[in-house]
């Protein structure tokens, strides 16, 4: 069972190195960060090393949902957002593949053990950073790419790779043995959690894009068509997009350059009319 474990294991491992924000494989940060990087294509990725797509993708819609508004501002961040995708989409499929679990667990790893690699990773940083700058002063080219390229790589797939891979391969008998052993209720809570969590996420996202309450009129009636009218996320996407549109006209800003030209054509007309109203020349 070990040995079945090693190969799914290793490739989230590495799948966790590619969608780091320093990995420069995938076309830098839009392919990696931005794309591999996401916990709902962690989950697709996971769910293919794990030779179960559906749960993979199920357990990275839950994390995706809790983290669609984390931010990270000047480097600093609250929950390292890939070591909690890949860690925790990760150890869910190799025990009980269930989203809530995912949940906890990722928020469990992106808070503690991915921050301390995170903050890990740019110290050992700022020690190739010094030496790549050593080796510019003396012109050594060689030293430069090294220290500057070849030695953060290895230090990044060390601190990526390596801790995902363990934590899943060694991991997962501490967690099915807590899920067996502990009392009942905290498994409970904990399927709570996971599910409430995902909630929180969408609530702190919408704190962001919401500017005016009035928005919340459009979100609720979306949550009523999928809900009530079972309708799904392309057509409810078609509607949203002709509400828009005759929201858009509504609000005149479709014919602003039509009133625009129209009034200054008007004007045009009067300052003629008065130009030539002058009692003088009569």
């Amino acid at each position: 069972m070990e040995g079945s474990l090693f190969l799914p294991a290793l490739l989230t491992g590495i799948f966790c190195y590619l969608g780091a924000i320093e990995s420069p494989w995938l076309f830098g940060m839009s392919g990696g960060f931005y794309v591999v990087g996401r916990p709902l294509v962690a989950g697709l990725l996971t769910g293919i090393a794990f030779g179960d797509v559906q749960a993979g993708v199920l357990c990275g819609l839950a994390v995706q949902a809790v983290f669609i508004a984390n931010l990270s501002t000047g480097g600093a961040t609250n929950s390292e957002i890939t070591y909690a995708a890949y860690g925790g989409i990760g150890l869910a499929l190799a025990t009980t593949k269930d989203p809530a679990v995912a949940v906890t667990l990722s928020i469990l790893i992106g808070q503690t053990f991915g921050l301390i690699f995170y903050n890990t990773r740019m110290a050992l940083y700022s020690f190739w950073n010094t030496r790549a700058q050593k080796a510019a002063e003396t012109i050594d080219d060689r030293g430069i790419v090294m220290n500057h390229v070849v030695y953060p790589q290895i230090t990044t797939f060390l601190l990526r790779a390596v801790p995902i891979f363990a934590a899943i391969f060694f991991g997962r008998g501490l967690v099915d043995w807590l899920l067996s052993n502990v009392p009942q209720v905290v498994t409970d809570t904990i399927s709570v959690l996971g599910g409430v969590l995902p909630a929180l996420g969408i609530a702190m996202l919408m704190g962001i894009v919401i500017k005016d309450k009035i928005h919340l009129v459009f979100f609720f009636a979306g949550f009523v068509l999928m809900a009530f009218a079972k309708l799904n996320m392309i057509a409810l996407v078609f509607l949203a997009a002709m509400v828009a549109y005759i929201v858009y006209l509504s609000t005149g800003k479709g014919t602003a350059g039509n009133s625009n030209t129209s009034t200054a054509a008007a004007d045009t007309g009067m300052q003629a009319d008065v130009a030539y109203e002058d009692d003088d020349l009569f």
